[in-house]
Parts: C-alpha cells; sequence; structure tokens
C-alpha cells in the first residue's frame, strides 16, 4: 500500500530520514539499536512503536523476526525501494578475537537470522553463517567487538586467511589468521598487543573462513 496522508511526527519523521540515509550509505537497512542510537531515542521499545506506525502508514515493510528486516517503500506506488534478491544468512552465536570462547554454530537452531542482498554476498553462498564477535583481537583487522562475522563453512583454510578455529581439546573457538607451520598451527591476532596461540595442528579444526563483516554502529 502507497503511504497515507497522514502527517507523521518529527520522530518519525527523523526516523525514516534516517533509515533513507543509512541505507544509501549501506549494503543492508539498519537495526532497532542503530535507529535508537542514531535518532537519539529512549529506548528500542520506542523504535518499534515507531516504526509499527511507519509500516501502518505505509512507509515501510518490516520483518519483525528478522534483524535487519525494513524495507523503505515508494512513495507513489508503495513498492519496495532498491528490491533485490537476499539471502537469509542464521546468527549462531558468538565467537571469540581474544580468548577462545566455548561457544560454536553446532546447534539446530540459529539465535536470529540476517536477511543480506545477495550483492554483498560471495557467489557461493551455501553453508554460509554468521558470528557475533566478542573481543578486539582482531581490530587490526577492522573487526571489532560486536561485529557480525560471515562465514563460509569449509574445514581447510590458506594460510593467512581469517578462520573460524575450533580448538579440540580445549572445547573453545576463536576468530584469528590461520598460519600452518608443520606440525603445529599457529592462530594469530590482528592486534600488535596479543601473542598468538600455538596449536598441535591434529587439536585444530578449521569450521570456516571469513567472507564478510557487518560493522555494528558505535
Amino acid at each position: 500500500m502507497a503511504p497515507s496522508n497522514r502527517k507523521l511526527s518529527e520522530r518519525q519523521t527523523k526516523m525514516l530520514e534516517y533509515i533513507t540515509d543509512f541505507v544509501k550509505e549501506h549494503p543492508y537497512p539498519p537495526s532497532v539499536r542503530e535507529i535508537q542510537l542514531g535518532c537519539s531515542i529512549s529506548s528500542t521499545s520506542v523504535v518499534d512503536y515507531n516504526l509499527h506506525i511507519l509500516r501502518r502508514e505505509g512507509y515501510i515493510k518490516r520483518s519483525p523476526d528478522i534483524s535487519r528486516g525494513i524495507q523503505l517503500l515508494d512513495k507513489d506506488t508503495g513498492r519496495a525501494m532498491g528490491l533485490q534478491t537476499s539471502i537469509a544468512v542464521p546468527v549462531f552465536g558468538a565467537i571469540a578475537a581474544g580468548e577462545p570462547l566455548m561457544a560454536f554454530p553446532e546447534a539446530s537452531e540459529a539465535e536470529e537470522t540476517l536477511e543480506l542482498p545477495a550483492s554483498m554476498l560471495p557467489p557461493r553462498t551455501d553453508g554460509m553463517y554468521a558470528l557475533r564477535v566478542k573481543g578486539q583481537s582482531m581490530i587490526e583487522d577492522l573487526i571489532d567487538d560486536g561485529d557480525v562475522v560471515l562465514f563460509q563453512r569449509r574445514e581447510s583454510a590458506s594460510p593467512g586467511e581469517m578462520v573460524a578455529a575450533w580448538l579440540k581439546e580445549r572445547g573453545e573457538a576463536t576468530l584469528k589468521r590461520y598460519y600452518p607451520e608443520g606440525a603445529r598451527v599457529r592462530l594469530q591476532p590482528a592486534n600488535s598487543a596479543m601473542s598468538p596461540i600455538y596449536e598441535d595442528a591434529d587439536k585444530v579444526e578449521v569450521q570456516g573462513v571469513v567472507v564478510g563483516v557487518i560493522r555494528m554502529y558505535r
């Protein structure tokens, strides 16, 4: 449905302008949290309420069960603007960019789903998943605490690739650059203040290779 003639409140107008500016700069829409911070709103529940009004009045289309599930609608036709093929990527939890973390995407159910434009993903999207970063060991590769990292599920990696590494004996996972060195593996942080992790090669399992990063609003 096309937008109604009802006048939006100052807050709703500001939110709509923020969403419009955000999608011009990013290949994905903002999250509720980003709208809250970007528009200086007191809580995410207030954002939700006003997004409901924007949807009801025909300014946006929203899938509330999908993170970043907002689409702007054309004011004349009511059709989604910039509509393109999207891919649903499951987010399974957290991975450590610091000390290893006891978490890894082996659960059958994702915590949430990201609906991402196919244009920002690699040609091969089967086996893709995402994890939220904990820590700052990859900060020099511009991956910070709270960012979302996209992985292609693989069991091997080339030297220097950034991987999700499962440390079998520890039962922990970590995000690092992968360097096989004979009988052992060096898992290298991208933070000059941190030391690498060394493990026997047969005790490290590659669970995925990084193919993208979604940097969170700060």
